[in-house]
């Protein structure tokens, strides 16, 4: 049953058919297969279940603040700033690239926003500059990942309402990896740079009066952060909260930089409706598939097997992170997430791995997916920024930084401290 429902998931999107339409046919499909009842009955109880949830307002509310950012110019602003202070590093502006994904990744929540919105500002940067074209676009396609593990992050919201962990904790879990993975990122382009100089580009002309006064560009993106971030973590705002006094702040920015209108909030809205519908689709298409898996013992088929193999925890968590590497090739990262956390998360747990450091782990596994072909949404993202990009170009610019995310992935289960020395310290 377990082997026929992946082909069967396979072949759809193989058709090309949309990722929450796919999950949803399936989960209709099994249930009509392999229940003696209709399981078709429980959506509307599923539909409700999966939408009402408070700590979900906090998606949209993510999405919104970004959306504002991005139309307001704060993240041109922010782009500025930086390629002043780093672009002094061998390979220039692709540190900016990086560094820019990681602090807009900081108020936005979301790995396509950040990738998209820094893509747009930095694209017309690499031919002016002379830049590696490959290594330009790698460097976006890779920093656009950054988003879902920064806090705040929109996939470590829904990891936590799938697990029952604390979201706070997740995202002091989640600020070393975020910036150790960001320098690495760094380290790969000083070292490609550095061997082949050809791929570095020319010098921004700056001076240290100019870098200082650009200092309050900054000020914006790091506002908003420690408001959000802040107001949590002073016990102020939950995360729902404190996304809504994110939107609150950047409305005011974008006031503050007279680029608030009626047709600016309007578009942000209407866009951020839409990026909202996307997801709530995913959400509830997958939780009604995995109640249905549930409900025809698939699941417990699943664990069954699992059990069976034998393997020690340290042999388990390699194949599951195999596993994740393998189905990141073919699925959208976030229904990925919706699809297997409910049925791997029980069994890592029940090894005695903690749920934050898994979460992390996961979110790893899960950027990874963003830049691995065929599926990898942030390639396709950094492709449809601007019609002359090749897709192989992007393809090829992504795989030192898929490495370095394996990297990433072998420290976090060799040091699990890296995710949980922060909500350890903070938290005793």
């Amino acid at each position: 049953m377990l082997k026929t429902t992946g082909i069967a998931l396979i072949a759809l999107i193989v058709l090309s058919v949309p990722i929450a339409a796919s999950l949803g046919l399936l989960g209709f499909g099994i249930g009509w297969l392999y229940s003696p009842v209709p399981l078709d009955r429980a959506l509307g109880e599923i539909f409700w279940r999966s939408s009402n949830d408070f700590l979900i307002v906090a998606v949209p509310m993510f999405i919104l603040l970004g959306e504002i950012i991005l139309r307001a110019g704060i993240a041109g602003r922010m782009y500025n700033a930086l390629s002043q202070w780093l672009s002094w590093l061998p390979g220039g502006l692709m540190h900016t690239n990086i560094g820019s994904c990681a602090m807009f990744a900081a108020t936005s929540g979301s790995s396509v926003a950040t990738a998209a919105t820094i893509g747009t500002v930095a694209l017309p940067e690499c031919d002016r500059f002379g830049y590696n074209r490959r290594l330009f676009l790698g460097t976006l396609a890779s920093g656009g990942t950054l988003g879902i593990l920064i806090p705040p992050s929109i996939n470590l919201i829904v990891y936590g309402l799938l697990t029952g962990t604390s979201v706070p904790q997740l995202y002091l879990a989640g600020f070393i990896p975020g910036l150790l993975l960001a320098g690495l990122f760094m380290l790969i382009v000083v070292i490609a740079c550095t061997l082949r100089p050809s791929w570095d580009g020319a010098r921004i002309e700056t001076t240290w009066r100019m870098r200082f006064r650009l200092l309050k560009d900054l000020g914006p993106p790091l506002f908003l952060f420690a408001l959000v971030i802040g107001s949590i973590y002073a016990g102020l705002a939950t995360p729902t909260e404190a996304a809504a006094l994110g939107v609150t702040g950047a409305i005011g920015l974008a006031a503050l930089y007279r680029s608030l209108s009626v047709q600016m909030l309007s578009d942000a809205l209407v866009s951020t409706m839409r990026t909202t519908g996307t997801i709530m689709f995913i959400i509830i298409a997958a939780i009604f598939l995995n109640f249905v898996l549930a409900a025809t013992g698939m699941t417990r088929e699943l664990t069954d097997f699992i059990e069976s193999l034998g393997f020690s925890p340290l042999q388990m968590i390699i194949a599951i992170v195999i596993f994740y590497i393998i189905l990141g090739c073919f699925l959208e990262t976030f229904s990925m997430m919706l699809t297997t956390v409910p049925l791997i998360a029980p069994i890592v747990f029940a090894l005695g791995f903690d749920s934050l450091w898994f979460g992390i782990l996961l979110m790893v596994l899960l950027e990874m997916a963003l830049i691995t072909p065929p599926i990898g949404v942030n390639l396709y993202v950094i492709k449809g920024i601007r019609g002359d990009i090749n897709f192989n170009d992007v393809m090829i610019g992504a795989l030192p930084f898929v490495l370095t995310m394996l990297i990433m992935v072998v420290l976090l289960i060799a040091f699990p401290e890296i995710a949980l020395w922060l909500p350890n310290y903070l938290g005793s």
